[in-house]
């Protein structure tokens, strides 16, 4: 069983910056293949980056702004987000999979004013 818990979420002005944390549980995870997806209001959940031990995939949208990044003693994923625009406004949710099985968080609301 895995447990994902994000936080960091919050209301920003455009060009600004967060940090999310997905912070993980569960004696199978493993924080190398945490990733990131979003959803806008309105549309389908997005892939924002993909982790695979330790390849990483950012979709083209976010590229060169967000960075990920661990912190293993805390069984922790962060997601850096910068140059902050309006259409980055949405749930962010933190995933993985084991075996057959999926796992998401509860979700954290980003809001990017302009």
């Amino acid at each position: 069983q895995v447990q994902l818990v994000e936080s960091g979420g919050g209301l920003v002005q455009a060009g600004g910056s967060l940090r999310l944390s997905c912070a993980a549980s569960g004696s199978s995870v493993n924080i190398d293949r945490i990733g990131w997806f979003r959803q806008a209001p309105g549309k389908q959940r997005e892939l924002v980056v993909t982790a695979n031990g330790g390849s990483t995939n950012y979709a083209a949208s976010v590229k060169g702004r967000f960075t990920i990044s661990r912190e293993y003693a805390k069984n922790t994923v962060y997601l850096q987000m910068n140059s902050l625009k309006p259409e980055d406004t949405a749930v962010y949710y933190c995933n993985t999979n084991h075996d057959i099985y999926e796992y998401w968080g509860q979700g954290t609301q980003v809001t990017v004013s302009s």
